[in-house]
C-alpha cells in the first residue's frame, strides 16, 4: 500500500509538470519583461515607429493591422480577418508565448525578411500596450 501512494504521488507530480509546459500561458507585461531581459529597456515610442514604418520590403506591420491596431483588420493578400493585435481591444493577445512568438517570427519575415530582435518585440510590445 505504501509503494503505491508513493507511485501515486510521483505520477501526479509528474503528469502535472508535464502538462504545465505544454500550455505556456502567460501576460502582455510578462512577455515584455522577457524581451527587455534579452535586450534592453523597451521604446513605446519607437515600437510605434518600427510598426508603421516599412524596412525594405512591401509592407510594414501597419499595411495589415492598420494603425491604430485596436479594431479588426484583413490581411492584405489572402483577405482574412486579423482580430485587434492591442492587447487593450483583444485580451487574449500576447496571452501565449509559443504563440506570440510563432506569429512574431512569420510577421518579422514578411515586413523585415528576417526574424525580428528581442529589442523589436519589446519595443512594439510596449507601443501596442499603450494603445486603447
Amino acid at each position: 500500500m505504501r509503494t503505491e501512494l508513493t507511485v501515486l504521488r510521483f505520477l501526479t507530480v509528474a503528469l502535472t509538470l508535464g502538462l504545465s509546459g505544454l500550455v505556456q500561458a502567460a501576460t502582455p507585461q510578462e512577455l515584455l519583461k522577457n524581451y527587455e531581459a534579452q535586450s534592453g529597456k523597451a521604446s513605446p515610442a519607437r515600437g510605434e515607429q518600427f510598426f508603421n514604418s516599412k524596412h525594405g520590403k512591401e509592407w510594414s506591420c501597419a499595411s495589415c493591422h492598420d494603425n491604430p491596431p485596436n479594431h479588426d483588420t484583413k490581411h492584405i493578400v489572402t483577405g482574412k480577418v486579423i482580430k485587434p493585435l492591442s492587447p487593450n481591444a483583444n485580451a487574449a493577445r500576447f496571452t501565449d508565448e509559443a504563440k506570440a512568438d510563432k506569429w512574431f517570427k512569420r510577421n518579422c519575415n514578411d515586413v523585415l525578411g528576417r526574424d525580428c530582435t528581442a529589442q523589436e518585440k519589446a519595443d512594439v510590445l510596449a507601443w501596442l500596450m499603450t494603445v486603447k
